[in-house]
């Protein structure tokens, strides 16, 4: 999986890394490894079974359970094997999990072209995470050339789908005027829609909307409330503004203490450490 974020200071005013893309592997229900359409039995035995006998569902599990070594041992070059086979016949899962495969250079050789080819097969089917993987490729200028309007036209694709990663990735867009104009009132109802699916980096982002007064007036006490959603999932950015509110007193009463304790749990080094007194 790809680490998305680096520590930064909630007084640079610089809180949001892009998403980008994602990597979790996306698995087939299992309505469709049955031809009739009934409930099929999905232990690896059976998976394989219809994996061999052409059904591209069970190709593109069987693809996700080696790439994930569930169930199987973990083969990347084995899931690379079967997400290809589904993808190959149209599958938009398995296109998206190919590209991610050719994206990390797991199990294939490393090939950011073919990477964009496959999501956008995947993409143009309307699969959510591969057109917020698109869109990431072209912000980055990876396998494309670098364009943040069609980036942003990806991410609005899939975040008008509901799906978290590309609502942040297009509220991001909006609150830096990449790709889309500034719009500050559009980045935090994008951050709002994200952060409410339980995405860490939107809910960062939505506490430092709040912190920053972006739109309205300061509300130290709604950016508290969703530091701390991040951070309790681990987000060393969320850890470290949360620090930065105990160093300034913002919403809570100043502690050294406090703020010493947060800014290790971001994984400040002793010597980087904000000085406290």
């Amino acid at each position: 999986m790809k680490s998305f974020v680096v520590p930064v200071a909630l007084i640079t005013l610089c809180l949001c890394t892009p998403v980008f893309a994602q990597h979790m592997f996306s698995f087939d229900s299992d309505d469709d490894l049955s031809p009739s359409g009934a409930s099929a039995a999905t232990g690896p035995r059976d998976v394989l079974t219809a994996a061999r006998q052409g059904n591209a569902a069970a190709q593109n599990n069987l693809g996700t359970m080696y790439a994930e070594g569930q169930g199987v041992p973990q083969n990347d070059a084995q899931a690379v094997t079967w997400f290809l086979k589904s993808a190959k016949q149209g599958n938009a899962k398995a296109q998206n999990n190919l590209g991610s495969m050719y994206e990390q250079g797991q199990g294939v050789a490393k090939d950011d072209v073919r990477a964009v080819a496959w999501y956008r097969k995947a993409a143009e089917q309307w699969h959510p995470a591969a057109q917020n993987n698109l869109g990431s490729m072209y912000a980055e200028g990876r396998g494309v050339p670098k364009d943040d309007s069609q980036a942003v036209a990806w991410y609005r694709k899939a975040a008008q789908q509901g799906y978290a990663p590309a609502q942040f990735n297009l509220g991001l867009s909006y609150e830096e005027g990449r790709g889309a104009p500034r719009d500050d009132a559009q980045a935090l109802s994008l951050y709002q829609k994200a952060a409410e699916q339980g995405l860490a980096d939107a809910q960062n982002g939505l506490g430092a909307m709040y912190a920053k007064g972006k739109v309205g007036a300061k509300n130290y006490a709604q950016a508290l409330a969703w530091f701390h959603k991040a951070a309790q999932q681990g987000l060393p950015d969320a850890q470290y503004n949360i620090g930065e509110m105990y160093r300034k007193g913002w919403g809570v009463h100043r502690s050294c203490g406090q703020a010493k304790t947060w800014f290790q749990k971001a994984g400040v080094p002793a010597q980087e450490m904000p000085a406290c007194s």
